[in-house]
């Protein structure tokens, strides 16, 4: 390892030989091998060497800026922790993670070893499984006749009714809503071992599905996936103007909670 790279982490795992499998199947951020660095306890971290220059703590803010750049350092990220979920219980480190080097990442190891070890065997067998909530948007209320100030005092009086029409109608969805979105924590919490909630998604990112109402994250074990996801996507009833979502299963990213150590600063 030189002071022109350093070693970007993407996850911690207990294993060896599959970890090893994993490693030689994917490839890193710029298309840079991954390896296993392995640390005390059958503990290891996957990682792959960065251009220091890059991830440097002064540099790095103008890459995750950059939105096509962000797009593929994550994009690689998850790649190396979506093959390692395939294989072992893993934690997913945050994005950017980096080390000096491999003696940094085994002192990581090391000094977090305890609560390394008891996050992976409470994500052992689990998955996480993501539920949100939308409330659609309702198609414009009123008949047409008001819209045109048809049969009214005038086009005004016209255009208030239907405003309060749509008002009322929009209410009564997000209402809809919101009950199915208790319903969904409900029923979640029965086949699930933990919850993260998560701001809901602005308009811009739930384009095309309504207000985002409800963004949670569920550590479902492996053998409840099918019957978590019947469930909840039962609550469903687009003819009420309520879509409920069901994703996964993911790497456990909302539960990694310390595995999400800062990263050490470049030398």
């Amino acid at each position: 390892m030189t002071d022109r790279v350093l070693l970007y982490v993407y996850a911690v795992a207990a294993g060896g030989a599959e970890l090893d499998d994993v490693a030689s199947q994917v490839t890193g951020i710029d298309g840079a091998a991954v390896c296993r660095v392995a640390g005390p306890g059958g503990l290891a971290a996957l990682a792959s060497p960065v251009d220091a220059l890059r991830f440097a703590e002064d540099t790095l803010p103008a890459q995750l800026e950059d939105l096509d750049r962000l797009e593929s350092i994550a994009r690689a990220h998850h790649t190396v922790v979506d093959a390692a979920f395939s294989r072992a219980t893993v934690l997913p480190l945050r994005l950017a993670t980096v080390y000096r080097d491999e003696a940094g990442v085994v002192g990581m190891l090391s000094d977090r070893q305890v609560s390394f070890e008891r996050l992976l065997h409470t994500l052992h067998a689990h998955a996480e499984m993501g539920v949100k909530v939308y409330a659609l948007a309702p198609a414009e209320s009123g008949p047409k006749s008001l819209a045109a100030g048809e049969g009214t005092d005038s086009p005004g009086r016209a255009y208030l009714q239907r405003r309060r029409a749509q008002r009322r109608a929009a209410d009564d969805v997000y209402r809809a809503a919101s009950e199915a979105a208790d319903a969904a924590v409900r029923l979640a919490e029965r086949h699930s071992s933990a919850r993260a909630v998560h701001r809901p998604q602005q308009n811009e990112w739930s384009a095309g599905r309504g207000e985002n109402v409800a963004n949670d994250a569920y550590l479902v074990p492996v053998a409840s996936l099918d019957v978590f996801r019947a469930d909840i996507a039962a609550l469903s009833d687009p003819a009420s103007g309520v879509v409920v979502e069901v994703t996964g299963p993911w790497a456990p990213y909302s539960f990694a909670g310390p595995a999400a150590v800062g990263a050490e600063e470049p030398a």
